[in-house]
Formats: C-alpha cells, sequence, structure tokens
C-alpha cells in the first residue's frame, strides 16, 4: 500500500511539473508572439540630374531638403537600425536622420537580402530602410508576402511605406508625404 502510495505521488509530482514546464513554454511563446518590428521604407530624395552619364549621383538642393525633412518627420520614432544601399543618393537621404539618431548606416544589397534572415536580425526593433524607385516597393511586397505595391514613378520621393510584423502576420500602409522643400533652378 505504501509503495502505491509512492508511485501516486511521483505521478502527481511529475504532471505537476511538467504541466508547469509546458507553461512556461506557452509563456515565451506567447511574448515572442508579442513582438513587434515596425519598418519604415523610403525612397531616396531627389537626386541631380545634370549629368545623365553619372550612375551615382548625389542629391540635389531639393533632395537635400526632403532628406532633412525625413529626418524631422521621423524624430518622434525611436528607430534602432538604418539601412541603405551604397550609393550617394541614398546614403546622402539617410543622413540627417543618422545624425540625429546618433545610428551607423547599414549598407544592403536588395538583390542579396534574405527576407527571412533580415526580419530575424530586426526582431522587436524599428528600422529605416532607403532605397530606390523599383527597390523600395519590391522590398516591402517581400516583407509583407504579397504583390501589393509596384514600382514607383520617377518623380516620387515622398512615398513612406509602414510595415509591421506582429503575431506571424504583417500589415502595411503606403503615405505620401509633401515637402516644401526648394525647388531646383
Amino acid at each position: 500500500m505504501q509503495r502505491i502510495k509512492s508511485l501516486y505521488i511521483i505521478l502527481f509530482v511529475t504532471l505537476i511539473l511538467a504541466s508547469c514546464k509546458d507553461g512556461q513554454k506557452a509563456d515565451q511563446d506567447t511574448n515572442a508572439k508579442g513582438i513587434v518590428s515596425t519598418f519604415y521604407f523610403i525612397r531616396h530624395a531627389e537626386k541631380d540630374r545634370s549629368d545623365p552619364e553619372n550612375t551615382d549621383p548625389e542629391l540635389n538642393q531639393r533632395g537635400l531638403g526632403r532628406a532633412m525633412h525625413w529626418a524631422e518627420i521621423l524624430k518622434d520614432v525611436e528607430l534602432d537600425v538604418i539601412y541603405t544601399t551604397d550609393y550617394e543618393r541614398t546614403s546622402m537621404t539617410a543622413a540627417p536622420t543618422a545624425v540625429k539618431k546618433e545610428l551607423d548606416v547599414k549598407y544592403y544589397e536588395p538583390q542579396n537580402v534574405n527576407i527571412e534572415q533580415f526580419k530575424t536580425d530586426n526582431l522587436g526593433k524599428k528600422v529605416l530602410v532607403v532605397g530606390h524607385s523599383n527597390t523600395t516597393p519590391e522590398f516591402v511586397n517581400k516583407m509583407i508576402g504579397e504583390d501589393l505595391y509596384y514600382e514607383m514613378d520617377d518623380n516620387d520621393n515622398g512615398s513612406l511605406f509602414i510595415v509591421q510584423l506582429a503575431n506571424g502576420q504583417a500589415t502595411s500602409q503606403k503615405i505620401h508625404i509633401n515637402c516644401n522643400c526648394p525647388k531646383e533652378r
């Protein structure tokens, strides 16, 4: 009889411990699912078009103004990281925001981005990504897992795409922000 009681006690304690571990795992899974990652995608600001042969132009005066405007728009966003392609126009667009946020810029190659790794590397972060008229919508589409956005018009330097990843779900929105930046002469 004593032996049966001991077996019941051992079984009872084992069940309690097992349920505690399952409860802890469920809590950990819930916390991981509750993490929100937010990505802000923009295209570079207006570039200098005075030399059609230049494949890596800097920003023109209006573009410099827009870059400063982006920094002002994002001033209240607690960014963790800024990514940009390795071009003058994208780097210059990101620079005012990077300076204000005291962040180093990381370079990426759009054609070589592993989306799942990018999501994992930036889990729970707020991220600014500066790209181009073709790469920005393509990157957003890969992040959300659907073809919702198309190549941007060459004059569109004011679109902001916001992607949030939470609970295994992606949401996105596109906002156009006007800039009262000085026009080129």
